[in-house]
């Protein structure tokens, strides 16, 4: 189904992960099997550190996220980088890799210890406003901005039922399989080891593991909770695809 929406054009749509995917990751590798991952070294995958807008988001990134959410989130673009090019090539042909970037270095700012504790509002929620705002006061374009955005407050979003733009849909699968090793397929064995090499986990696990806890306690409402309040910290923290190299850096 195409867009008819009058605050962007199709190319915008294109350029920015506009454009609608199912929402259930099975039911899109059903009719279109994963292919065979290319083995990339987190060398061969460029990042668009030559844009203003990424430079500063990912200052502040670095400047506001743990070293373990601020490594999660490198490792969160490489393996999306690589998902695009081998899975999704109609789309990675049009879509910026500057927008993706900043999805991937802001998707849990909201997580950093004052956020959970500032706002009434799921980590999600209120991190795709601070994004929404970050990103425009360094120059994004409002489809942009706005991309980036909706992926992050949809990056837990998981779902079988209905649509989700195609930013959203890689930002959940790489964040998925970073966190608990879901579709181990997507990514060759070589770029797991040496993207893993590149940003280390530092216990991600069990950190993240932590932090869900943490803002289900502060916020019995929050989305999280309708992944599992029991079933997914445990998932995260018994991540067996990533159990060897989870220490690594430590």
């Amino acid at each position: 189904m195409s867009s008819t929406t009058p605050a962007a054009s199709a190319d915008e749509i294109a350029r920015h992960g506009w454009t609608a995917v199912p929402c259930d990751a099975n039911a899109i590798f059903s009719k279109k099997p994963i292919v065979k991952p290319s083995a990339l070294k987190a060398a061969d995958i460029p990042f668009p550190i030559d844009d203003p807008i990424v430079a500063e988001v990912q200052r502040y990134a670095k400047e506001h996220l743990t070293e373990q959410t601020y490594n999660h989130s490198m490792r969160v673009y490489h393996w999306g980088f690589s998902i695009i090019k081998d899975q999704f090539p109609e789309h990675g042909s049009k879509l910026s890799m500057s927008t993706w970037a900043l999805a991937c270095l802001l998707h849990d700012i909201g997580t950093t210890h004052d956020n959970l504790r500032a706002t009434l509002l799921s980590f999600e929620f209120y991190g795709g406003i601070l994004a929404l705002n970050l990103t425009k006061q360094h120059g994004a374009s409002t489809a942009q901005a706005e991309a980036v955005a909706e992926a992050i407050i949809r990056h837990q979003d998981l779902g079988t039922v209905g649509t989700i733009s195609f930013l959203g849909q890689v930002i959940q699968l790489a964040t998925i399989y970073d966190n608990m090793g879901g579709n181990p397929g997507l990514i060759d064995e070589t770029t797991r080891l040496d993207v893993n090499r590149t940003f280390p986990r530092k216990g991600w696990s069990g950190c993240f593991a932590k932090t869900i806890r943490e803002e289900n306690g502060l916020k019995p409402w929050a989305h999280t909770t309708h992944l599992g309040e029991d079933d997914f910290p445990e998932g995260v923290k018994n991540n067996s695809l990533m159990a060897d190299v989870d220490g690594w850096g430590l």
